[in-house]
């Protein structure tokens, strides 16, 4: 349906990430059940050509581009809707901060002016939140930001300057901030479940994370489109519980038959996020806590391929 309602083509930003593939997937799958003709666009360095490969098999162009060389943005052609997920954050600390600074911050104040006259939907990151205590039941979108650390320094940069160009040039815009989407290559459940299974131990000085099925994010994603507006709409997006990092370790050890290890202690505080509004707006995600663990647990149990990317999600210092 968000697909059908949706005016014009849609180009994705960032497309060969994490989340970027199922995210084109989705939208030319949205778009066959409606019976609606649009182009799916997605443009990235590619630097590993088979993700192109996939995403042109699946029905999704593709342009390869360097989004911070000079003439990248000015190349690519209009587009009515543009989701905005190039970012950076591993690497965020250890001497190529400028690099996060520039991708980050510099990049969204290119997109916002390059597309100005376009619907924008730009991803963001529960970490422009200050730590909380769990009985708080987590930030809201009115919570005043205070991140920890230099990435989530640079995650509030970007809100900013999105803001900024909305404000400026009538942008409608959309901000998505994100904690965590689980797939089942990545993501905090095989993170905790990949320790249990290998009998490393947990640590726990995170003791606490929101977490989403990436199908659903993806979802909301879409559909966030029809609430853009200046200055920016700002949701919140993760699923509806506040898990336990131990209470997550012994779900995986029940399924392994493993007894889990840890090492820490919880903290008063996490990084949490309150997605009360989202979930009035778009309903529950169809995928539960209970549900991924399963998934994730059958997924490391027969040795499938991941990522190889761990989320650091235990990380209180804010350097990823």
């Amino acid at each position: 349906a968000a697909m059908a309602a949706m005016h014009g083509d849609l180009l994705l930003l960032g497309v060969a990430g994490k989340m970027g593939p199922s995210l084109a997937r989705r939208a030319r799958r949205a778009c066959e059940a409606a019976g609606v003709s649009k182009r799916i666009v997605g443009v990235a360095r590619f630097s590993n050509p088979g993700a192109r490969r996939q995403l042109e098999d699946w029905g999704v162009e593709t342009i390869a581009a360097d989004l911070l060389e000079p003439e990248a943005l000015a190349a690519l052609p209009d587009f009515e809707n543009v989701v905005h997920m190039a970012a950076r954050k591993f690497g965020s600390s250890g001497g190529s901060e400028y690099l996060t600074w520039a991708m980050n911050c510099y990049l969204p104040g290119r997109v916002a002016e390059r597309f100005s006259h376009s619907r924008i939907v730009a991803f963001s990151s529960g970490n422009v939140y200050p730590f909380s205590l769990l009985r708080q039941g987590g930030p809201v979108e009115s919570t005043p930001m205070a991140p920890v650390g230099e990435y989530g320094v640079t995650a509030l940069g970007r809100e900013r300057i999105f803001e900024h160009f909305s404000r400026a040039n009538g942008t409608l815009v959309t901000i998505l901030r994100l904690n965590y989407a689980i797939d089942l290559r990545y993501g905090v459940l095989l993170d905790v479940g990949q320790k249990v299974f290998d009998r490393r131990p947990v640590n726990l000085a995170m003791g606490h994370a929101n977490v989403i099925w990436q199908g659903d994010a993806n979802s909301i994603c879409l559909r966030s489109f029809a609430f853009a507006q200046s200055p920016p709409f700002v949701l919140n997006l993760t699923g509806p519980e506040t898990i336990s990092i131990r209470w997550v370790a012994r779900r995986f050890g029940e399924r392994f038959g493993i007894e889990p290890e840890f090492e820490g202690e919880e903290a008063e505080t996490a990084l949490l996020n309150n997605a009360a509004r989202c979930h009035r707006l778009f309903g529950y995600p169809t995928v539960g806590v209970e549900e991924m663990i399963e998934w994730v647990a059958d997924w490391i149990g027969m040795g499938r391929a991941t990522l190889n990317k761990p989320t650091h999600f235990e990380t209180r210092d804010g350097k990823f």
